[in-house]
Formats: structure tokens, sequence, C-alpha cells
């Protein structure tokens, strides 16, 4: 009796050490590690040492993920990301994750940049590349393609909300816009480019027109396209304030804010004037979206000339083909921006 005591006090101490010891062995490779929730990010020329760095303000217990990564050779086979640290989970699954490179993407809004530059610049900054290297790429991409440089892609970008991984890199950038470009331009939206008797280069410049004159809001867009067609079209010039802005700001890098367009801004010399030239400028003002080239390829049939911001109703616009009318709708509009003291 008392030999089988000792024998089950062996076996009962055994049970406890090897239930400690599994209970440490699955704390420090299973359970939960992280003390707070956030985003790591990784470069391709990160080491252990950096790594176990951008990690470890997150962690519990930075010390059994060491040894958690170094058991696993994560400094020799990891991979570059973003990636989200999530409670609940442990020093297995953050090595394994980095491993297989499952990266969170990042949220990009492209908006209604006055060019492909100006995108850049922000997207980079949700990038690993910098905006040079970025910028040098899709330049190429560009010449690849019969273009000058970058800004000559334009056309292939709309404005929305995209989803990229931090690593990506530019031609895995311009390729979902390209791709996204080709699904656009169905064979019914192609019959009517044609119908248009429009270029697409025209057609996109136009939408960039259409775009900014109405504030990117579709209300008025069809409207706004039926006029300035019928302006191309009778060889009158646009007179589209937006396109004088543009042309102040491209030749200053976008760094002249201009609220208020007057005549001593109406003379100033760019193809892209549309007081200075006659026809549709050589390219779009800005990146445009798909509803502003949807607007101008099923254009509103009217016979408007004119159009001025109407001060009664922010964002919209009168519409006449008196010149009269017209210039009583002006004078009101200028009115309103003397009331304002916007200059």
């Amino acid at each position: 009796m008392k030999k089988e005591n000792i024998i089950f006090g062996i076996i009962g101490v055994l049970i406890i050490v090897g239930g400690f010891l599994g209970f440490r062995y699955y704390s420090k490779y299973y359970g939960n590690n992280v003390a707070k929730e956030g985003y790591i990010l990784i470069p391709h020329s990160a080491n252990i040492n950096s790594i176990l760095d951008s990690i470890s303000p997150y962690l519990k217990n930075a010390e059994s993920f060491t040894d958690v990564a170094e058991d696993k050779n994560l400094g020799q086979y990891f991979n570059a990301g973003r990636y989200r640290i999530k409670s609940g989970t442990g020093n297995t699954d953050l090595v394994n994750m980095i491993k297989a490179g499952n990266q969170t993407e990042n949220t990009f809004r492209i908006g209604d940049f006055g060019d492909v530059y100006q995108m850049i610049g922000k997207v980079t900054k949700k990038t690993e590349l910098d905006s040079l290297r970025f910028a040098t790429d899709l330049n190429q991409i560009a010449v690849q393609k019969g273009y000058k440089n970058a800004e000559d892609l334009k056309k292939y970008f709309f404005i929305d909300t995209y989803n990229f991984f931090w690593t990506v890199t530019p031609k895995e950038f311009f390729k979902k816009f390209e791709d996204s470009y080709t699904a656009f331009w169905t064979a019914e939206r192609k019959a009517q480019e044609k119908q248009s008797g429009l270029s697409r280069d025209q057609i996109y410049a136009l939408a960039s027109i259409v775009y900014k004159e109405s504030g990117g809001k579709p209300d008025e867009q069809k409207t706004i396209a039926g006029l300035y067609l019928n302006r191309y079209r009778k060889g009158m010039k646009l007179q589209s304030d937006p396109t004088v802005i543009y042309a102040i700001n491209k030749e200053t890098n976008f760094t002249t804010p201009i609220k208020r367009v007057f005549y001593k801004h109406l003379t100033h010399p760019s193809p892209y004037n549309t007081y200075a030239n006659v026809g549709i400028p050589p390219g779009p003002i800005c990146i445009t979206d798909k509803n502003s080239v949807d607007a101008v390829l099923n254009a509103e049939k009217n016979n408007y000339i004119f159009m001025a911001a109407d001060p009664g109703k922010f964002g919209f616009h009168r519409f006449t083909a008196s010149d009269t009318e017209h210039a009583k709708n002006a004078r009101d509009y200028q009115d309103w921006l003397n009331s304002k003291n916007i200059k």
C-alpha cells in the first residue's frame, strides 16, 4: 500500500509537472500575446532585429515572441508587408502570418488630382516605395505604351476608393487601373464613342471639365456636357473657368490656389485655357470619374450655350441660350462673390 502511494504520488507529480510544462508551451506558442492592436510595416530590407523592434510595442511578452520567431526561422523566411496585429493572437500565428505574407491592404482614395504626379505623391504615403521611384516607373510604363510620360496615363485612372498592399509595385498599381479602364469601355460605350464624333482623348478632356464644373455631382453633368458640345460644334470657345485654373496651376506645380477667376487670368497662355483657345483641351484637366465620362457619352440634347453658378442654389447652375439672360446670371453670381469677399 505504501509502495502504491509512492507510485501514485510520483504519477501525480509528473502530471502536475507535465501540465505545467504543457501550459507554458501552449502559452508561449499559441496563447494570446497581443497587448494592443495595430499595424506594423516590414520592408524588404528588414531583418529579425528590425522585425522585433516593430512588433514588440504590441506584445505582452516580447521575449517569448523572439523565442518562437527564432525557432521558426522568421528572420530568414519573412515577407515584406503591412501586417495587422489583432487581439487574441498567439506567437505562432503572428510568425506564420509574416512568413506567409498575409498582409492587410491599405485603402487609397483617388480624387480629382490635377495631374498624375499629385496622385503619386498622395498614394506613396501608403506604400513602401517613395514618390520618385513610383513616378520614374510610371513614366517608363507610359513610354512603353507610346506616351510621353506618366501624365499621359491620366485617363486610365478613375476617382474612387481602392485597396492595395503596402508593397504594391508601380506595375501592379497601374495594372489594376488598366484592367478597370479596359472593362469600362464596353461595346456599348465604344459605339457611343463612335457616334459622338469625338476621340477618346477628347471625351476624357471634356469629361474632366464636366466633373469640375459640376463639382462631381451627377445631377447636372449631362446638361453641362450637352452645353459644351453645343459650343464645340458651333466652333465657339468653351470658356470654362476650371481650364483657366488648371492652366495656371499646372505651371506652378499646383501651388497657386485660385478661388475666383478674374479677367486677368483669361488670357493666360496655355493650350488648356479654353478662353484663349478654340476647341477641347489636349488632355484632361483632372482625374475624373466614370459618371462624367458617361455624361459626355450620353450628353443631354439641349440648346444651352451659357451657364453661370446659381448663388441661390449652391453647387448648381443657371443655363440659358440667351446672352442677355446669361449676362444677368453672371452679374448675380459676381455680386454674390463680392458679398462674400471671395477673391
